[in-house]
This record gives structure tokens, sequence and C-alpha cells, in this order.
């Protein structure tokens, strides 16, 4: 018979072996998106890539060069900038298929940006066999911040 003592860390165990299940990711469309959301896992097509910064750190010589580009995405929904920071960039070709994984929604000047940090990551995919509808681009809708007075 088990003692309280090996019964609690049975119980332990089984909590353990519990939590190490991984949940299976649960795939969103570009028009689902909304402001400062996050956590989202989405398959796009990339239709261009612009860099906007690209310059050397100076500071150190171990971190390299900082660039950042702005990627239009999307896919049967609608279409979204992404920021790509750094590696971001060399993955992300014009016509390429790409997954964003824990992906977050950044407010830009008002308008949305998808982004994914370090707690992300992109994965480049078999060709989507999907249109992107272009016509729907979620970064070109001005949002503004209002704040609610208490009554």
């Amino acid at each position: 018979m088990a003692t309280t003592g090996q019964q609690s860390r049975q119980g332990q165990q089984q909590q353990q072996n519990n939590t190490m299940e991984k949940r299976k990711p649960v795939f969103v469309k570009v028009d689902q998106l909304k402001p400062g959301t996050n956590g989202h896992t989405l398959i796009a097509k990339v239709l261009a890539c612009n860099v906007v910064v690209q310059k050397d750190r100076a500071a150190s010589r171990n971190l390299g060069q900082t660039r950042i580009a702005e990627c239009l995405v999307g896919d049967e929904t609608g279409t979204i900038l992404f920021t790509a920071r750094n590696d971001q960039v060399d993955l992300m070709k014009p016509g390429d298929t790409v997954i964003f994984r824990n992906a977050k929604i950044d407010m830009f000047k008002g308008s949305m940006r998808l982004a994914v940090d370090k707690w992300g990551c992109i994965e480049l995919t078999n060709p989507a066999n999907f249109v992107v509808k272009e016509d729907n681009n979620l970064s070109l809708v001005e949002y503004e911040l209002v704040s609610v007075a208490d009554e």
C-alpha cells in the first residue's frame, strides 16, 4: 500500500506527463487577425518584400547588422504587412509559402503589422494551392485608440 507521500509523487508525475503533450496548432486566416492579439499560427504566401532598414551595428562586432523588411503576405481571405527582422528577411522571398507560428499583431502608426518574435518561428512549406485575396489588405485599416472615461 502506497503512503501519502508516494501517492502525491505519483500524482505529480501524472500531471507532468499530461502537461508534456503538445497542443495541436489552430490555424487562423488573415481576416481573423485583430489588433493586440498574439499566439497566431497561419499559412500565407509572400507577395512582396522590401527592406526598409539595413545598418551595421557599430557598438558590437558580434551582433552583425540590423535588417528590417516589410513583406506583404496573404491567404485566400486577405493580406497583411509582416515585419521581418534580421534572419527572417532571408526567408521571405516573393512566391514562397510560409507558416508563421506564435505570431502576434503589432500596431505601427495606427495600422496592424504581423510580427514573429523570439518565441515564434517561420517555416518554409510546400506551395499553397489558394489564390491570395489582394483587395483586402488589413494593414490599410487605421485604428484609433479610444479611452473610455469612468462614469
